[in-house]
């Protein structure tokens, strides 16, 4: 029986650009005329109208022998028989396509890694999944002889809803029977990189390891700490901090050896980005990264990180060895300190708190973040935002999985967990103040280097979370939340309302 490879092989007819290295697959997206050279040397792309991920558009191939495993309340189904009828239709796409492919892996522990053979129609998007990946030139690890899983993007095929059984004509199919993802109508490169982590969701439960929606790092006394956190909430600018060493911004496993990055490169977000506050991700921005989205000065090609004009959800890709102090591939040993991240736009909870287990479990499982006023029409006050273990959308397995494992790996190590909001305080967003990255590095810090664990902690009246009453660098009336509001009764008010928000949002899916 042929492989998904030799089956693209024996249809196609194009030109095939096999492991192209960086400068020639930006020398071919320019050529192209696929992308724009920025003045930072990174290649600027414009992704059309799907300018993020497009949940909607992404489903499990059902097989029968699936039905038991999988989380179907979370995951749309698609039949065999669209799945087949898509996949030819594919392959009859790309027959005089010019093709671009990678070989790399996902995973930096050798022995839990997948080959990934990833095919696409455009070389900017192969640039981009072979910086995030992990390289064979890198590791030295031998690509084989068929790969674990291919993926195939396909930006310009367009399926037909009443045809192809999708939503739309954008499409992102999930066959593990046959071990391919089958991509088409949307450009957004983040399709194929969260591919490959639900690919990682699926197998490494299996294997009694957690695969996590999470950044990690070590300091310098070699402690790894895990930052998990839905997109917005700092993974990425909380984990590249130059006092610390970094593992990997937003993918990993966790083993009975220790922690492996998924990836090999980062994926920030960018709107606003600063020199003076991310002065890492800043430097990254260079030649052989990719910038999606973000608008450049017509005259200079200067990034403008300030411009939203296209979308908030502006995106900056490049490899993890791009920060001076990085481990690559990513390995790091059993977390001493697990944080949680939120953007609590309702400017109620604490700025950090310790967590005892049994809250850990329930602040995981529940995974909450706020979206603002404003951001979507309708949108009049912050709206509580719930994704199991902080990257639901990735889930193929229900969230108990997940949850079950980190409470064994949390007990067996002995790991301290930290909830920490990097969002607002003094009122709800639109009249409080976020918190600044300052003290929340602060905060971070002190975590990590374990100046926490010494210090009192009081209990919040509403939330039962212990806050510290003191911590190096930052004021003591910052770490109680209703200390920064004018109106006490207020922010009393909005604080029940936030956890009677948990606790429906829990009851009604894990009671």
């Amino acid at each position: 029986m042929q492989s998904i490879y030799q089956q693209v092989l024996a249809q196609h007819r194009g030109k095939l650009f096999s492991n192209l290295y960086p400068a020639q697959l930006v020398e071919e997206a320019l050529r192209r005329n696929e992308a724009t050279l920025s003045a930072t040397g990174a290649l600027r792309v414009s992704t059309g109208k799907y300018t993020g991920r497009s949940p909607n558009d992404k489903f499990v191939v059902a097989y029968p022998q699936l039905e038991a495993e999988i989380w179907w309340e979370n995951n749309k189904r698609i039949t065999p028989e669209k799945f087949d009828k898509l996949y030819q239709k594919a392959l009859n796409h790309l027959t005089e396509k010019d093709l671009f492919v990678f070989e790399g892996f996902g995973g930096a522990d050798i022995n839990n890694r997948f080959a990934m053979r990833v095919i696409t129609e455009f070389a900017w998007q192969n640039l981009f999944i072979h910086q995030l990946l992990i390289r064979q030139y890198d590791t030295g690890w031998e690509f084989p002889a068929d790969a674990d899983f291919t993926i195939i993007d396909l930006p310009t095929l367009k399926a037909d809803p009443e045809i192809d059984g999708t939503n739309s004509e954008a499409f992102i199919l999930v066959n593990f029977e046959k071990k391919i993802v089958l991509i088409g109508g949307t450009h957004y490169a983040g399709e194929i990189k969260k591919s490959v982590f639900t690919i990682m969701n699926y197998y490494l439960p299996k294997r009694n390891i957690l695969s996590m929606h999470c950044a990690a790092n070590k300091n310098h006394h070699n402690e790894t700490s895990l930052f998990f956190g839905l997109s917005g909430t700092g993974k990425t600018t909380l984990s590249a901090d130059p006092e610390l060493i970094l593992l990997g911004d937003d993918e990993h496993g966790w083993t009975d050896d220790g922690v492996f990055n998924i990836e090999g490169g980062c994926y920030a977000k960018c709107i606003n980005l600063s020199q003076e506050n991310e002065p890492q991700i800043w430097d990254a921005v260079k030649f052989g990264a990719v910038l999606e989205n973000v608008v450049l000065n017509e005259n200079t090609r200067v990034p403008d990180y300030a411009d939203e004009s296209l979308t908030e959800n502006t995106r900056a890709g490049y490899p993890v060895s791009y920060i001076p102090n990085c481990v690559y591939p990513g390995i790091g040993g059993h977390p001493k300190t697990i944080i949680f991240l939120t953007a609590d736009a309702f400017g109620v909870l604490p700025p950090i708190s310790k967590l005892t287990p049994e809250q850990a479990m329930y602040y995981f499982l529940s995974g909450f973040t706020s979206k603002l006023a404003g951001t979507e029409r309708g949108i009049t006050e912050p709206q509580a935002t719930f994704s199991s273990c902080f990257g639901q959308p990735f889930l193929p397995l229900r969230p108990q999985v997940y949850a079950e494992l980190l409470r064994d790996k949390i007990t067996q190590h002995g790991a301290t967990v930290y909830l920490v909001n990097t969002g607002w305080q003094g009122g709800q967003y639109g009249v409080g103040k976020r918190i600044s990255i300052k003290i929340t590095r602060a905060l971070v810090e002190a975590a990590v280097n374990g100046e926490l664990a010494t210090v009192d902690y009081v209990e919040h009246p509403i939330f039962g979370l212990m806050m510290p009453t003191s911590c190096p660098m930052v004021p003591a009336s910052a770490l109680n939340p209703r200390n920064s509001w004018t109106d006490k009764a207020e922010y009393d008010r909005m604080a029940e309302k936030l956890q009677k928000m948990f606790d429906e949002n829990y009851t009604k899916r894990f009671a």
